[in-house]
């Protein structure tokens, strides 16, 4: 399975290409929109179903090798003597306030830490004598240690008097290290950032010794943090990183004393990086939901600051709240779990509450994220959602899928169609090859033409050449929800346009679809085409399903885990359910199967139409 993933290759029986010219699944009802008060940010174009291009820039790239090793060299300055000086300053007596944190730490990794041990990305690292300045671990687990995160996870294992030996400790061998040391990943900006964060709202663990030595070099390295962000937090990679370096600043003015001038200087800083991180609907534009809920998570906790020191909250944090958080509820299913996409794995309905719940943001889910390219279809206790969007750009991937025009289908708490899922949270110890091929086309609910990706998955996270114009057309009606989308992804290699048509009805119990196939209006030049190329069309199950195929071959019967029966069927192509692999929210991979429709088409194109329906 993991060879089959990583390669993007899937056995199927071949079946005769459909010879009718494209086309059209039936419209149920009529195509006048009606405008919806939950369309969030949605302009009046968007609100009438008027069709909608999104065009990946054919210029964008990644980091240059120039950029690279200028960072580089830029990071190896925090060493000099220069740095060094920015950094000293006076230490203060003690912090403004110490705010609340809004989240709660996972009581498991609390636990290990209180006997011995960090137990964070599949790494366990014993604490007892432990070598900060030369540690070797996993970038999560390196993450989790330098940022201080772990003083969550011991503030929710024990009551607080039992942690306090702990965390002092724990605190000062770090210090040993770094207080005079500055040095990459400690000291960079986004994690820098977050220890900051974290040691103000843990500060009644770490500040509260008798020992008045301890406490000024904890209070001594809180303010050469700070000043060390004033210089560094700018120069962060552009995205996620630089927006919670930035939460780092202001956080730090409110903090310390005399920090109004920081604080005007941060807040400035904090806009710049939340316009260069997420779109005009609020959605990030690594399109990324891990990346998503990180920033939501900074700027909950910079929030909290704000009420802690009694302070009205910037109207560029909450205006950022506002938007960021509709957009990934736009990612949720009927549950309020969120749905495996870009990397993402499945998160619990329970950790999206308690996120949502922080921000004190109250909205209904977004359901066209048009700018961050996702649609939710909501009808009845099924909710539908679609990948209707060009791949993020190089320069802000992480963990980048080539999923476009990829759909999940939840049925009250059940998915019933999902995407693998999962390559940003796998374990370290994971083959490189499995989390390319969770990333891969043929790991997401969508068409895969020769075996081959619609957009090149690329070994470091990021999207070579592929899609580069999605079209989009939605018309929401009383009687049903329609998408019409289509992507380029295969024009320039094989001289076809992948078309999708969905048609989920207001009840929510019937979904249509078709999946076109059509010759691309410029087709591509160089090698020659195929006369027939191989497709697939899968539909992952989810791990609530039990399916079995029809005994006419042309359908699967579903069992879900509530009792209730769903069909699928086709007369299109050659219907097979095939092993497949699912990732959930711990990030352990489960077995599962996929339906599969394959078969080949010419470069005249062809058109697979196929049916979701639930019987009772």
């Amino acid at each position: 399975m993991t060879e089959a993933l990583s390669d993007s290759r899937r056995t199927g029986a071949l079946a005769a290409q459909a010879s009718e010219s494209e086309r059209q699944l039936p419209m149920i009802g009529s195509d006048v929109t009606e405008t919806r008060p939950d369309l969030i940010h949605a302009s009046e174009s968007d609100a009438q179903g008027e069709r909608k291009q999104l065009i990946r820039l054919e210029n964008d790239r990644g980091l240059s090798l120039t950029e690279s090793v200028v960072h580089y060299f830029y990071r190896l300055t925090w060493r000099t003597p220069l740095h060094k000086l920015r950094l000293k300053g006076r230490s203060p007596l003690r912090l403004l306030a110490a705010p609340d944190d809004p989240f709660t730490g996972d009581a498991r990794r609390g636990k290990a830490i209180r006997a011995g041990h960090f137990q964070i990305a599949g790494a366990r690292i014993p604490t007892a004598k432990l070598d900060y300045a030369s540690l070797k671990a996993p970038d999560e687990a390196l993450d989790y240690i330098h940022s201080f995160a772990w003083l969550r996870d011991l503030a929710a294992a024990a009551p607080r008097e039992t942690c306090v030996p702990i965390a002092e400790s724990l605190v000062d061998h770090w210090l040993d290290a770094h207080l005079e040391t500055v040095s990459d990943p400690a000291w960079r900006a986004d994690i820098a950032a977050r220890r900051i964060l974290n040691c103000a709202a843990h500060a009644p663990l770490i500040l509260s010794s008798s020992d008045l030595v301890y406490r000024s070099r904890v209070l001594r390295n809180f303010a050469s943090t700070a000043r060390h962000l004033d210089h560094v937090a700018d120069k962060a990679p552009e995205g996620l990183a630089r927006l919670t370096a930035w939460t780092g600043v202001v956080a730090a003015a409110l903090l310390l004393p005399d920090g109004e001038p920081r604080r005007i200087f941060g807040e400035a800083g904090l806009k710049r990086a939340i316009e260069t991180f997420m779109g005009e609907d609020g959605g990030a534009l690594s399109r990324s939901p891990l990346a998503q809920i990180e920033a939501i998570r900074v700027l909950a906790m910079l929030k909290s600051v704000y009420a802690a020191r009694n302070e009205l909250l910037s109207p560029i944090i909450e205006l950022a709240l506002g938007r960021a958080v509709p957009a990934l509820q736009g990612l949720t299913h009927y549950d309020g779990s969120l749905g495996s996409w870009q990397g993402s794995a499945a998160i619990p309905a329970e950790a999206m509450t308690t996120l949502i719940r922080a921000t004190g943001v109250r909205s209904r889910p977004l359901r066209q994220a048009r700018h961050w390219g996702f649609q939710r279809i909501p009808a009845g206790r099924t909710v539908v959602l679609v990948d209707a969007g060009t791949p993020p750009m190089a320069r802000h991937a992480v963990a980048g899928c080539a999923s476009t025009l990829a759909f999940e289908m939840s049925h009250g708490p059940h998915r019933i169609i999902v995407n693998c899922g999962g390559a940003g949270v796998l374990p370290a110890d994971v083959p490189a090859s499995l989390s390319r091929g969770l990333r891969a086309t043929a790991a997401h609910s969508t068409l895969c033409l020769d075996d081959t990706n619609s957009t090149a998955v690329l070994p470091k996270g990021q999207l070579g050449k592929g899609v580069g114009l999605v079209e989009l057309d939605r018309r929401d009606t009383d009687d049903a929800v329609r998408l019409d989308m289509s992507h380029d992804g295969y024009a320039k290699r094989y001289g076809l346009t992948h078309r999708r048509l969905l048609v989920l009805r207001s009840d929510g119990r019937e979904l249509r679809g078709e999946d076109v196939l059509l010759p691309a209006a410029k087709r591509g030049f160089g090698r020659s085409k195929p006369s027939e190329m191989p497709f697939a069309i899968r539909f992952h199950l989810g791990l609530d399903v039990e399916a079995h195929l029809a005994s006419d071959g042309m359908g699967v019967f579903l069992r879900i885990a509530d009792g209730s029966l769903w069909q699928f069927r086709s007369a299109s192509a050659s219907v097979t359910l095939e092993e497949s692999l699912w990732v959930d929210d711990r990030g352990q991979i489960q077995p599962s199967q996929q339906i599969v429709l394959a078969g080949s088409v010419s470069s005249g194109g062809g058109n697979y139409g196929w049916l979701l329906k639930h019987m009772g």
